[in-house]
């Protein structure tokens, strides 16, 4: 059956053909043993004609319309009554109506026929009857005209509802497209967001371990029990960096659970005394500093508080130059946080560490200024009155409006 569907989907101008031919049949003999005289062969010329209309009908519906109405009016002035082959006005009032296609005024035309044509034919013929008759057969005249505006109210409806369908259709196609369109910005953010993160874990750790690693080989056979400091942070800074890079690859895989053990926190606020001492320990001397009532932040400022101040002592750390110290200091404000980090090392040349030149990727202030925006806030850096650089930072406590 669902090839059958499919066929008659495919071939519509086919399948009206094949009702044509019965209806041609029918309606000659009807003609050839109702009709005589001169009006036989214009009978049988209407015949064809009403014939070839459901043939084409889908195909050409207007012109099908135009057709109709002319064989109509040929049989009010020739006198050819009412015949099977008038089916097909029938017919085409439907297909007018119904057609997505269809002009509109072509479906007010239908109606208009739909509503006058089968009233005009009755008085037509019948009014030879006389006036008093006819009178009494109004009835007749409405139930005539009955089937032919159910047909036009028919397909009316079936035109709207296929339009409706199809306005569903549209914008399920046009949700799923802008559903792939934001999944593609999503997944690029995401990767934004890990490229960030892995940079600032990886610029990080990296460089206390570097300096460590220096240090150790430096004192390596004057100094045992500072070397072995030296490994034990070392050790411990590798180890933070593999769980935080392991939290981060994470979001990336489908399908697994995390196991127990392997992710940490997303780092805050509080973890900045712990960043502090790594960086103590890695030889810069950091003043530290809070200034107002410690309350409650939100975690999206909380982790760019981290970062930043972690990328900013890393850069002090990296282009600062020898004998280069710190400050990091957080004051709480009533709607606001402010950030300052500033040092007092070669601060001027790090003008290039924003542009790519200093370290061959260029990541930091820009990567520093994205969270800044993401949250709402605001970032200035650059060189230190005095020599150094400095990084202030004002981010809001309270979402923006």
């Amino acid at each position: 059956m669902q090839r059958l569907y499919d066929f008659i989907r495919r071939h519509p101008t086919a399948v009206d053909t094949f009702w044509a031919v019965p209806l041609f049949g029918i309606t000659s003999l009807w003609v050839a043993s109702q009709v005589d005289g001169v009006q036989q062969p214009i009978a049988a010329l209407f015949t064809i004609g009403l014939c070839l209309v459901v043939a084409l009908r889908r195909r050409a519906p207007v012109k099908m319309l135009l057709l109709t109405a002319a064989i109509g009016v040929g049989q009010l002035i020739f006198a050819v009554e009412s015949n099977p082959g008038d089916a097909a006005m029938f017919v085409i009032t439907y297909t007018v109506a119904s057609g997505p296609t269809v002009p509109r005024w072509a479906s007010r035309c239908a109606l208009v026929g739909a509503v006058f044509g089968p009233a005009l034919s009755y008085w037509r013929f019948n009014e030879s009857v006389g006036g008093v008759r006819v009178g009494q057969n109004l009835f007749a005249t409405v139930l005539l005209t009955v089937p032919f505006v159910l047909a036009w109210v028919l397909g009316d409806s079936m035109r709207t509802r296929r339009a409706y369908w199809a306005q569903l259709e549209e914008r399920a196609a046009r949700l799923e497209k802008e559903r792939e369109t934001q999944s593609r910005i999503a997944v690029a953010a995401e990767r934004a967001r890990i490229a960030r993160e892995l940079h600032d874990v990886v610029a990080h750790n990296v460089s206390v371990m570097v300096v460590q690693a220096d240090g150790a080989a430096y004192v390596l056979d004057t100094a045992p029990e500072q070397t072995r400091q030296a490994l034990a942070t070392i050790s411990g800074t590798g180890r933070q960096a593999l769980a935080e890079m392991r939290r981060l690859l994470g979001v990336l895989r489908t399908g697994e659970q995390p196991e127990s053990g392997d992710y940490v926190p997303q780092p805050g606020v509080e973890q900045l005394a712990d960043l502090i001492d790594q960086v103590r320990s890695a030889g810069l001397p950091v003043d530290f500093r809070r200034v107002g009532e410690p309350r409650e932040v939100p975690s999206s400022v909380e982790l760019t508080v981290y970062r930043i101040v972690q990328e900013a002592l890393t850069n002090s750390r990296k282009h600062g130059g020898p004998d280069v110290g710190a400050t990091v200091r957080l004051a709480y404000r009533d709607d606001a946080l402010d950030l300052l980090v500033e040092d007092d090392g070669r601060g001027a040349q790090r003008e290039l560490y924003e542009d790519g030149g200093a370290d061959g990727l260029g990541h930091g202030l820009i990567g520093m200024r994205e969270r800044v925006g993401m949250v709402g806030g605001t970032l200035a850096a650059g060189p230190r009155p005095g020599g150094g650089f400095r990084i202030s930072a004002v981010l809001p406590l309270k979402p923006a409006r």
